[in-house]
């Protein structure tokens, strides 16, 4: 049976909401439009049994893409910043009972890891895979050894990007519902898409991943 992991992207209050109740500090437009879909899968997960990898930006204010006079491409205002309510998962994809890694933490208990069907791993980098700013990452990888992997989140052209495009060159099938991701209007997404499906990824709906888990 292929082993199949489910990777969610950064889906928290930051990023995901801008409303009366609550204004993200990087509120990506149209973010709220996908959380029907980010609930299916994660529910689709849930009744599977799949474990999901859920990806999470823990920045503090000297982190290196945090600045006062940011871009918007490399670096943006403070956000997801320690202990605040930003950082948190929305609801829709709010992981249960998960082992929590942070990026600082000394090393990752193999043990736990396969203990636990929710995995969050605590980033200080756009890239999921960088070695100081998410240096767990890929000793997680090695520990469940996908054969694919399920990815959605925010921002597409960014952290989706580089969870993408990392899972293809760590050898991993990687399948997209581009429904269920969300991009940042000031970057290119076609050229995203297209480097993706260069590099093998399988672009799809929420609607047909479970065809994939057959």
């Amino acid at each position: 049976m292929t082993n199949t992991l489910f990777w969610n992207v950064d889906t928290q209050y930051d990023f995901m909401r801008d409303d009366e109740n609550f204004r993200g500090a990087l509120a990506i437009a149209g973010a709220r439009e996908i959380e029907g879909n980010l609930e299916q899968l994660t529910r689709l997960a849930a009744a599977r049994g799949i474990k999901v990898v859920n990806t999470k930006d823990y920045h503090t204010l000297v982190s290196r893409e945090i600045s006062t006079n940011p871009d918007f491409k490399t670096t943006f205002p403070a956000h997801c910043l320690r202990g605040t309510p930003g950082a948190a998962y929305v609801p829709a994809t709010n992981p249960e009972d998960p082992y929590v890694i942070d990026w600082q933490d000394p090393g990752v208990d193999p043990e736990i890891v396969q203990q636990h069907r929710n995995i969050v791993l605590c980033k200080d980098e756009f890239d999921a895979f960088h070695p100081t700013g998410a240096p767990h990452t890929s000793k997680v990888l090695n520990l469940l050894q996908p054969d694919r992997a399920i990815v959605y989140g925010v921002a597409t052209n960014v952290c989706v990007d580089y969870a993408v495009m990392g899972l293809l060159q760590r050898g991993v099938t990687t399948i997209v519902p581009t429904d269920a991701i969300k991009e940042l209007p000031n970057l290119p997404l076609e050229e995203v898409f297209l480097k993706w499906k260069k590099a093998g990824a399988i672009l799809t709906t929420t609607k047909e991943i479970g065809e994939y888990l057959i």
